[in-house]
């Protein structure tokens, strides 16, 4: 085991916003290394959802990102033979990584052409409080609060 917890390494601004969160949701894009290919995806998607609202299209982006990070999630934890289901609060790192993957994720399920559209699509709907990933975030939250009586368990 190791010694000590790795350092996480400190990410670049993107170039057009200077956003270290849009550098980030960008990696999360990205597939085979191909960063330049994920970023004219998100600069698309931004680009279509400002011609489609006649809003800044970033600003929509970053709302569509808060309204689908969860507050609280279920952990499993094996007491005594049986698996419960016990809500934990999301640490704020985690709640981030969660709701970019959602977004990113629900956007590729989408019908669409492009995947810019498909994305820009899906960042209209979250910011709105429509679309699969916000659903996913009130699916969580319903899964925490059903299993409440399970809090004690907590570590």
């Amino acid at each position: 085991m190791r010694k000590q917890a790795a350092k996480k390494l400190p990410l670049a601004p993107d170039p057009k916003f200077g956003d270290k969160q849009v550098t980030r949701f960008v990696n999360n894009i990205m597939e085979q290394g191909k960063k330049s290919i994920a970023y004219r995806i998100f600069y698309d998607a931004i680009d279509r959802v400002s011609q489609t609202t006649n809003e800044n299209g970033y600003e929509i982006w970053k709302r569509a990102l808060s309204n689908v990070t969860p507050a609280v999630e279920v952990r499993s934890r094996r007491i005594g033979g049986a698996t419960f289901q016990i809500p934990a609060e999301v640490r704020a790192d985690r709640k981030i990584s969660l709701s970019m993957k959602w977004l990113i994720r629900f956007a590729g399920e989408r019908n669409g052409k492009s995947m810019a559209e498909k994305l820009a699509n899906e960042i209209v709907a979250a910011s709105k409080g429509e679309g699969a990933a916000f659903k996913k975030k009130e699916d969580t939250h319903r899964m925490a609060e059903a299993n409440k009586a399970f809090s004690h368990f907590r570590i």
